[in-house]
């Protein structure tokens, strides 16, 4: 049966309307064939009869068929109501509630609609292709769900000591900028806990994508069921030249459908059936942004009961929407960051999925661990890892294109134009503006700044830009509109609280302080600007910046020559330090293998840091020289790596669930690679290992018991085994340094470390540079000889 329903207003009969109305209608056998009679729903009758809220063009005709003037049955005083309510929000009479539908009536016209829309849904919203991808990738297969925080953290009204002490004390070296945020819940728990949402963020954190999640769960009914997901974007939608409404632009989608239902969309919006997806405010132009936030604003209104949730970035123009809460996307943690790269995998290569998420968790590369938080920069990442396979990351060019794509690609490829406060600076200038930025406060180990401090600083810079780079008839910059700009366009600079910014990434500080520094004018004062970076050697704060200066120059021959003098400088007034290098430097000598001088010296100060210092590191050094150092190694160095094992064992043997199991097995793999080295030395060293195995005890295998061994015994039993190690391998000395040397050999070992990777960082050196450079390192002092025109730093 066709539905008659009214446009107009609703209206209900009064009390003494409806003893009337029952008067009238017992004309009829049945009430139902009234309803018949009139092609109107049993339901609208029914309602009709008891008082409640009705289209007006069918109350009209119930009255008409009853021979009843419509006035006297109405109840007036709801009339007046609503006529008052309409005087005051200027709504024409069309745009006024109507009919409540029929319960049943309603939960299939939300079917039928679903049903009919998910082609064009799919069509709309279930592919994403970024940046460089070759092919779209389906949504489903990619999708990481994102957390939501429930408050902008940018709006905190702490103080800069605040923000820092919020920060964990075990990353105090390297501070976790990406995760100052506060409570996180999962997006789509967000969307469900209110009506109303904005959600805002930075760009390349995946708002777009979630909205487009959010419409392909609608769709399949898998989130909203009872509801009719419309996905739009606000840019088209602007950009549409005859400036629709937002009711119109959905009209328009539904008959798309092919919908029969003459006033689905009505009936769909009155009853808050539409879960309404607006996507991206700020890709409005700023012609059409007054208009657009007046029509959403009105339409949210007008339509209350449906569910909104809109997107916009971070530090655009400050728009107040009464009515919709506003929420912050987080950055990526770990598991997602997992998660999202298992799924690029997925279909192409899941070992490599694995390999590249064991990359990302290695210490050298946190920092770019880091960046990896930004869903987008992520996507570079794989994109990079895809096409490079095993390759090195090389870290220059990767934070060059990852800014590359925020100061530009990631709008111009999306044709999106925004206001450009600051047009005339080029990419280049901006690149400066944020490196000088960097090296000021980096420089000062300063990780947040405050606002008006940074518009000083840009202020400072624009100022001294010729008129020819910025065009004679340029408007005067705003420093604040310029930041602003800076945040919301390119989200490199983020305010994370209110007045207090820093970079988004410390990454990214890193690099623009590097980048600093590597522009100096002349080579005399890019000398200079290296000599002061070198005094930074032993900081570890500073490694990022080393390794990325020396990735970007284009000669740095001066900067590892320059590092390599600091070294020396560090131990070289330290006799027993020095005495330990000479050992180290005999010791290398002597050994049968393949690798060269440097990897083997490096091999065995890895052992004796290792166990002098108590450190959890395996050939961090030697590795980093040569990676492919444990996969081909040397049965001298194999049959000596087994020997130390076994004395670094015997300082945590008391941390050890089983230390006699353990002891027994190290000793046995020594024992065995004993015969695979052909050494007059090693000639006996076997049989005495056998014997120094045998003093262990018998009946030890309790842990309790062996600890009572090891109490009585385990000195002397240790110093039997020191004893033949130094007589027939030269290993295993017991060095005695006190607290302040073992101090000073950690400093010097992480350096050399830092040179090696250095070293292997630099796009170009030449093998005769190269050996010069590496003759000297982990030498005494008493082995370099002294080279013109490089003093000790």
């Amino acid at each position: 049966m066709t539905e008659r329903v009214g446009l107009g207003r609703s209206l209900q009969a009064s009390a003494i309307g409806i003893i009337k109305a029952n008067k009238a209608v017992l004309v009829f056998a049945r009430k139902a064939d009234l309803a018949e009679e009139l092609e109107i729903s049993r339901s609208t009758l029914q309602k009709f009869f008891s008082g409640r809220l009705i289209g007006r063009e069918n109350f009209h005709q119930i009255c008409q068929r009853l021979g009843l003037d419509w006035r006297a049955i109405a109840d007036i005083s709801n009339l007046e109501a609503e006529l008052a309510r309409e005087t005051l929000t200027g709504h024409e009479t069309s745009n006024a509630s109507s009919e409540p539908a029929d319960t049943d009536d309603i939960e299939a016209l939300v079917q039928l609609v679903r049903q009919q829309g998910q082609t064009s849904i799919q069509a709309q919203c279930s592919t994403i292709r970024v940046l460089d991808m070759s092919q779209p990738m389906a949504l489903k297969d990619i999708y990481t769900h994102l957390n939501i925080l429930e408050r902008i953290s940018g709006r905190r009204r702490v103080t800069l000591d605040e923000l820092i002490k919020t920060l964990p004390e075990d990353l105090s070296d390297r501070l976790p900028l990406t995760f100052l945020s506060g409570k996180r819940v999962d997006g789509l728990e967000a969307v469900a806990q209110f009506d109303k949402l904005i959600v805002l963020g930075r760009p390349g954190v995946g708002k777009t994508t979630f909205l487009k999640y959010l419409a392909l769960q609608c769709s399949l009914g898998e989130f909203q069921a009872k509801r009719v997901p419309i996905f739009i974007s606000l840019k088209d939608f602007a950009e549409i030249p005859e400036r629709s409404s937002l009711f119109d632009h959905i009209h328009q989608q539904i008959r798309g459908y092919r919908i029969s239902a003459p006033r689905a969309t009505q009936q769909l919006l009155q009853q808050g059936r539409m879960l309404v997806l607006l996507d991206g405010l700020d890709e409005v132009k700023e012609q059409d942004i007054k208009r657009v936030v007046q029509e959403v604003q009105r339409f949210s209104m007008q339509f209350p009961l449906n569910q909104f949730v809109m997107t916009c970035r971070l530090a655009t123009q400050d728009y107040t929407f009464e009515k919709f809460t506003e929420v912050e996307v987080a950055d990526f943690d770990n598991e997602q960051i997992s998660a999202f790269v298992r799924y690029w995998f997925a279909n192409k290569d899941p070992a490599m999925g694995d390999r590249v998420i064991e990359k990302l968790q290695l210490p050298i590369n946190r920092p770019i661990r880091e960046l990896a938080t930004n869903p987008l920069l992520l996507t570079l990442l794989c994109l990079i890892f895809q096409d490079c396979g095993e390759s090195p990351l090389n870290r220059c060019e990767l934070y060059k294109e990852g800014l590359e794509i925020l100061l530009k690609k990631w709008d111009s490829k999306r044709n999106i134009e925004r206001e450009q406060i600051y047009q005339t600076l080029s990419l280049r200038h901006k690149e400066a503006l944020l490196s000088r930025i960097a090296w000021l406060t980096f420089s000062r180990s300063d990780y947040f700044f405050q606002q008006s401090e940074l518009e000083q600083q840009i202020s400072n810079y624009l100022s001294h830009l010729s008129e020819a780079e910025t065009h004679s008839n340029s408007p005067q910059f705003d420093s604040q509109a310029v930041l602003k700009s800076i945040e919301a366009q390119h989200g490199l600079l983020v305010e994370r609280a209110r007045g207090i910014y820093s970079f988004s990434h410390l990454s990214f500080q890193e690099y623009f302080a590097a980048r600093e520094l590597v522009s100096s004018a002349t080579p005399q004062s890019l000398e200079a600007s290296l000599k002061k970076l070198v005094k930074h050697l032993v900081d570890p704060r500073w490694r990022e910046v080393f390794l990325l200066t020396s990735g970007m120059l284009p000669q740095p021959e001066v900067l590892l020559r320059l590092m390599k003098q600091r070294l020396q400088h560090l131990i070289d007034q330290d006799a027993q330090v020095q005495q330990c290098l000479l050992w180290l430097q005999q010791k290398s000598t002597c050994v049968e293998t393949n690798q060269p001088p440097l990897v083997v010296r490096a091999f065995y100060f890895d052992l004796e840091v290792a166990r002098i210092l108590n450190l959890d590191r395996l050939l961090d050094l030697s590795r980093t020289l040569e990676s492919n150092l444990t996969r081909q190694l040397d049965p001298d160095l194999t049959l000596d790596l087994a020997l130390d094992r076994i004395l670094t064992l015997t300082g945590q043997i008391t941390t050890i669930p089983e230390p006699m199991g353990a002891l027994s097995r190290v000793l046995s793999r020594a024992i065995a690679r004993v015969h695979n080295v052909d050494s007059a030395k090693t000639t006996n060293l076997a049989e005495t290992l056998q014997r120094i195995k045998a003093q262990l005890p018998k009946q030890a295998h309790e842990p309790q018991a062996f600890n009572i061994w090891w109490n009585e015994h385990g000195e002397a039993w240790t110093e039997k085994l020191r004893m033949a190690m130094i007589s027939c391998r030269d290993i295993g000395h017991n060095w005695q340094f006190n607290q302040q040397q073992q101090q000073k050999l950690k400093q010097y070992y992480d350096a050399s470390c830092l040179f090696a990777d250095c070293l292997n960082n630099v796009p170009y050196l030449t093998s005769a540079v190269r050996t010069e450079i590496e003759q000297d390192l982990l030498q005494p002092i008493s082995r370099l000889k002294p080279r013109e025109g490089y003093g000790v730093a």
